[in-house]
């Protein structure tokens, strides 16, 4: 295990808490539970809403919409992501809430689930134009593969509408504000999604999603209309069968029609990838599934030269290595599938020429040296005695989208060994304290405790594990009072460690008086950690002896004690600014 150790000399500054605070929010670890963190669990690929599947602007006045979508992974808090991507003026909504629905077919919800949403503590929300927004986090238990209703209303209907038409799930439209109503009757049903992206979930660490990215296939076209049975809801429920897997969110980015090259019913797939992909809280795996519709339209009018489907065939693979090199920019492990079988289709009426374009992407595919793994989708679905063709019992009827069975033939296809914790070393940071419980003047109107108290709570916030302090017991003899931030310090789970008790710098003194040094100090922190393991040393200023005998001997004295050395990389010497911001506050 790689480590990187940071130290800090412990001060009464605030600065160091403001540090640690503005590190939390970097990184969007902005959950209030310690060491959880935002994992999509459930999204939707966006886009401008085609005229055939958009709302008439008089069914948006006054509007409520409560939607229902499948979630992945579950967590102790929830947050939705609204959109208004594709529209030219700003989307103002007036309500939101979230609640369990009775079932996934119905408008009805479990009253006593149902809680508002908020927006910066607001009702209320004004998406700007081409914008995402987030809601603020609330407590709202679910449950792995488990169903929520979304309701919001808008009061104002917009110029353009944001959606999903491909939702394979059923929303319900009323008028007035019913945003808490336990059922919406006489609601119109569609079978659309508008105006939501995402909900992502607090989860372990250790947790982490897999985005697919995808077209129709991806999609779900063929599957069941409020059966959650697309190839990724099945992979979904197969990664919740495995301890290894389950904290493993499945984020569908598929749109009907998408291609790799064009835009289309949506945009294309490299316009999208970032708010699809790299945006998405964390994606640690990417499923490609694209290239289908940029080789079926091609030709879709009658045959092209030879020369037009090379052409093709280079810019899909292009492409690929764009995807792939710009997620491995986010440290994102890319998985390609290969193309399926597509021959007899009458959207596309694909001929010899599409045909060996098909094999010639898989070709590249199952190469190898491009993509990090690959899922051979090509074999799974084709007919053996026709692989230009799909297998009969996974052809939803139309010879280009899968059944429900060839869905979870799909979803059976994928070895969950993909997704296993990597075997390679992870860096860690450890990071410490030295010389608490003080260190240099204190803030006027401060005492020590409650500037160690607000210095846990930024650790906290920013979902640190337990941080060792390394104390030197002469404080305590000097501030008997100060005995009580050593206390606050363990009560709040962090442990302490010896660096002896005054803070001896080895090369100055002899071998003999370092280790009396240190015994010294082990009474202070055997009366406040009890039981638990405070067998931790460091050498104060680095000092580790002058001599060759000195350094062995010490080292000798710390084994036989049972200590184990706590070296540091870098040091942060914030104890520097206390006096300066002491007298600055003083100045006001």
């Amino acid at each position: 295990m790689e480590r990187l150790c940071i130290s800090a000399r412990m001060g009464s500054t605030l600065m160091f808490a403001a540090l640690f605070l503005l590190a939390g929010s970097k990184y969007g670890r902005d959950t209030s539970k310690p060491g959880a963190r935002w994992i999509g669990s459930w999204a939707a690929s966006q886009q401008l809403v085609e005229p055939g599947h958009a709302l008439e602007a008089e069914d948006l006045r006054d509007a409520t919409l409560r939607q229902i979508v499948h979630l992945s992974l579950g967590g102790a808090e929830i947050r939705l992501r609204l959109s208004n991507r594709f529209g030219a003026t700003p989307l103002h909504v007036t309500a939101v809430h979230v609640a369990r629905p009775i079932a996934r077919s119905s408008d009805k919800i479990v009253p006593a689930s149902d809680k508002a949403l908020t927006f910066s503590g607001l009702a209320d929300v004004t998406i700007p134009a081409h914008a995402d927004y987030l809601s603020d986090p609330v407590s709202f238990p679910v449950n792995a593969l488990s169903d929520v209703a979304i309701t919001l209303h808008i009061d104002v209907p917009p110029d353009e509408q944001t959606g999903h038409p491909g939702s394979r799930a059923t929303s319900y439209l009323a008028h007035r504000n019913l945003t808490s109503a336990a059922e919406l009757s006489g609601a119109k049903a569609v079978d659309h999604w508008y105006f939501i992206a995402g909900i992502d979930v607090t989860a372990p660490p250790e947790a982490r999603a897999v985005v697919v990215l995808g077209d129709s296939i991806t999609d779900g076209h063929g599957a069941t209309t409020n059966g959650n049975d697309r190839w990724t809801d099945v992979l979904a429920q197969r990664l919740q069968t495995s301890p290894t897997t389950r904290n493993i969110a499945v984020l569908n980015q598929g749109i009907g029609g998408n291609r790799l090259l064009t835009d289309g019913l949506g945009p294309n797939a490299l316009a999208r990838f970032d708010h699809d992909v790299i945006a998405q809280p964390g994606v640690r795996y990417l499923i490609v599934l694209e290239g289908i519709n940029d080789i079926g339209m091609l030709t879709r009018s009658g045959e092209v030269p030879r020369a037009a489907h090379d052409a093709l065939v280079r810019r899909i693979i292009a492409a690929y290595e764009q995807v792939i090199a710009r997620a491995h920019a986010h440290d994102i492990k890319v998985i390609g599938a290969t193309i399926m079988p597509f021959v007899g289709s009458n959207y596309y009426h694909p001929g010899s020429g599409s045909e060996s374009d098909r094999q010639s992407v898989n070709e590249w595919i199952r190469a190898g040296g491009h993509f990090g793994a690959i899922i051979d989708l090509d074999k799974i679905t084709r007919d053996p005695a026709h692989p230009e063709r799909l297998l009969p019992a996974f052809d939803s009827g139309d010879h280009l989208h899968p059944s429900p069975a060839g869905y979870a033939a799909m979803a059976q296809a994928v070895p969950l060994s993909l997704f296993a914790p990597s075997a390679q070393p992870v860096p860690k940071i450890a990071i410490t304290f030295d010389d608490p419980p003080a260190d240099g003047p204190s803030p006027p109107g401060e005492t020590r405790k409650e500037v160690i108290s607000k210095i846990i709570a930024a650790l906290r916030e920013a979902n640190l594990p337990p941080t060792y302090g390394f104390v030197n017991g002469l404080r305590i003899k000097e501030q008997p009072t100060d005995a009580a931030v050593l206390r606050v310090r363990h009560a709040a789970g962090n442990p302490l460690g010896n660096p002896g008790w005054s803070h001896m710098n080895l090369n100055q003194h002899s071998l003999e008086d370092f280790k009396q040094d240190v015994a010294r100090d082990e009474p202070v922190l055997a009366q406040v950690m009890k039981d638990e393991d405070w067998h931790w040393s460091r050498y104060p200023f680095l000092a580790e002896g002058d001599t060759p005998e000195k350094r062995a001997g010490f080292r000798t004295f710390l084994g036989e004690r049972g200590y184990k050395i706590a070296a540091f990389s870098m040091s942060f010497g914030n104890y520097l600014w206390n006096e300066p911001y002491a007298r600055c506050k003083t100045k006001r």
